[in-house]
């Protein structure tokens, strides 16, 4: 790759390791890890793929409707990309789609005229328009099947029907936004359980043309996109891989095993990413130039490039880091699931494990002694979708900002916030509630056992939990230790207080120390409810310091612990 300053940067790709095709054995392992993802629900039945290619059909007649609705232009065609592209989506999964129009149809067009058509669409159930996000998008459920709608705008008169996005070309003229959709699909945080990056249309076929046997790649990705999920590190917002890295790493070891069945793809996979020499950079092919004056990822010309810890680079140009979130403690994470995972392949293949035992749920609240409980509240549904998104966008600064703290080793996110409706009928109740501390009667009530009362409300809450690893005691060493988070968490209030929109009568935001003995029930299945024990002995000793508002409401609480 040769940058705009002349620089020139590449990396060695290996060529296979191995063309020899899997054993018996493997063959063998492969048929019952296709069982096992059977048994598991991965794949959608007959009738639900049926219903898809039917919606998708509707649709594609319905942008051509659009785009001669809102500039009596010609043409209009829709990709898709993302799980469904590749091939690997289940029961329910939503399918991305990019609606690519001719330049005289405006981005408004998309979000006024579009939008009316798909609420005027026979089947249709849901439509929600979100114009102001970071890729602009139209969310919506069409006969049971939910879709996300993007838009590109091409510097072209009519869309032929053969349209390819292949040709780096039609990138010039383009608007910021329409090549974040060609490229990328970036969910909007508003909303926030979908914020993650996935594989836009170009990447998404750039990686399939990039792989030998695109069966077994589905296959192996279908494993470990599913293994990820269960072991609650398949998340780009909190700092581990999204959908596009995973999908990047799987081709890269089918690259590198070009005749290999799944599972032995699977079993390479967790034995090579837990060795790799990271920031050695994962790549399909080599970094190319484009005919953009757009920055293309090079960590030897950008400092913040060569931060990144695991860079995982896409393939389609221009070239972008796919893991810049990943941080010291999700990285350790990230290396400690590799190692699991390849002891657990190792036991399946000669036979002392099963495949279930690879797809096991995460014990993340069962791991720790200590853990830190973000408690983001309103009292409008509406507006806690963006207030709680927004702070899940910034829990990775918090995380990162503990990382400097002393005796802290590791500070580990959870990948998902829990949502909360109480129904509250004081003041001294809703305070309770936007601490995190909701009693068994409140969290009985609905909302016909407050009505009538003069002061009862309706508090929304979204909890975020960060697991943490603190240092042993030294050999020899006696008395209380100190574990001061006072300055992360009072940094972090203060930038999520940034956001443009926040407002401190209608927000509020909640952080404090807990042991595990004191997590509320509502993260554990019913399965797995831990008993709760009174400890022996008081197991810290703490100072709290308290921030008010101007009319008394408290703010922040923050607590310094020694521990004992």
């Amino acid at each position: 790759m040769t940058t705009e300053k002349g620089f020139s940067a590449t990396w060695a790709l290996l060529p296979p390791i191995s063309t020899a095709e899997s054993s018996e054995r493997e063959k063998e392992v492969t048929a019952t890890l296709m069982e096992e993802l059977r048994r598991q629900g991965t794949f959608e039945s007959v009738e639900e793929a049926r219903t898809r290619e039917m919606v998708l059909g509707r649709v594609a007649a319905l942008v051509k409707k659009f785009v001669y609705q809102a500039a009596s232009a010609a043409g209009g065609k829709i990709f898709t990309f993302g799980s469904y592209r590749l091939g690997v989506h289940g029961p329910g999964s939503d399918i991305d789609t990019l609606c690519v129009v001719p330049k005289h149809v405006s981005r408004e067009d998309f979000f006024e005229v579009f939008e009316d058509l798909l609420r005027n669409m026979e089947g249709v159930t849901e439509v929600s328009g979100v114009p102001e996000a970071y890729v602009p998008i139209i969310k919506t459920k069409i006969c049971g099947i939910p879709l996300d709608f993007l838009m590109a705008r091409l510097a072209l008169s009519s869309i032929p029907d053969d349209l390819s996005l292949k040709d780096d070309n039609l990138l010039r003229n383009l608007d910021e936004r329409c090549v974040r959709s060609l490229n990328w699909h970036v969910s909007p945080l508003i909303t926030r359980r979908l914020a993650e990056v996935t594989p836009g249309s170009r990447v998404n076929d750039e990686i399939l043309r990039l792989v030998p046997n695109g069966e077994v790649y589905r296959d192996a990705l279908r494993c470990i996109k599913l293994w990820a999920q269960r072991r609650a590190i398949y998340s780009n917002v909190n700092g581990f891989f999204g959908g596009v890295a995973w999908a990047i790493l799987v081709a890269r070891i089918c690259q590198l095993y070009p005749s290999a069945t799944a599972g032995a793809i699977v079993s390479r996979f967790f034995i090579i990413m837990y060795q790799w020499t990271w920031p050695q950079p994962v790549l399909l092919k080599q970094i190319e130039e484009g005919p953009l004056p757009v920055r293309v990822w090079n960590p030897k010309l950008y400092p913040a490039d060569r931060a990144h810890r695991m860079p995982i680079i896409t393939p389609a140009y221009p070239a972008m880091c796919a893991t810049h979130n990943v941080t010291a403690s999700t990285q350790m994470i990230l290396t400690e699931e590799f190692k699991k995972g390849a002891d657990i392949v190792d036991k399946i293949i000669v036979g002392t494990a099963t495949w279930a035992d690879l797809f096991a749920k995460h014990d993340f609240f069962h791991k720790y002694r200590y853990y830190l409980q973000i408690v983001a509240s309103t009292e409008d549904p509406d507006l806690q979708i963006k207030w709680a998104g927004t702070v899940e966008s910034r829990l990775r600064q918090l995380v990162m900002k503990l990382e400097f703290v002393d005796t802290l080793i590791c500070a580990h996110p959870f990948i998902k916030g829990f949502d909360q409706v109480s129904y509250c009928l004081s003041q001294e109740e809703m305070n309770q509630v936007a601490e995190g501390q909701i009693s068994e009667t409140i969290a009985k009530r609905n909302m016909a056992s407050i009505e009538g009362s003069p002061e009862s409300k309706t508090v929304y809450s979204t909890t975020f939990f960060i697991g943490l690893l603190i240092q042993p005691k030294p050999s020899g060493f006696s008395g209380p230790r100190k574990l001061d988070i006072s300055y992360p968490t009072t940094e972090f209030i203060k930038l999520v207080k940034m956001w443009e929109k926040y407002d401190e009568d209608t927000m509020g935001i909640y952080v404090r120390y807990m042991k595990s003995s004191g997590l509320p029930e509502y993260v554990f299945d019913l399965a797995e409810r831990q008993q709760k024990r009174p400890p022996k002995r008081p197991l810290t000793s703490r100072v709290r310091v308290r921030t008010f508002d101007h009319n008394g409401s408290l703010l922040l609480l923050i607590t310094t612990y020694r521990l004992i």
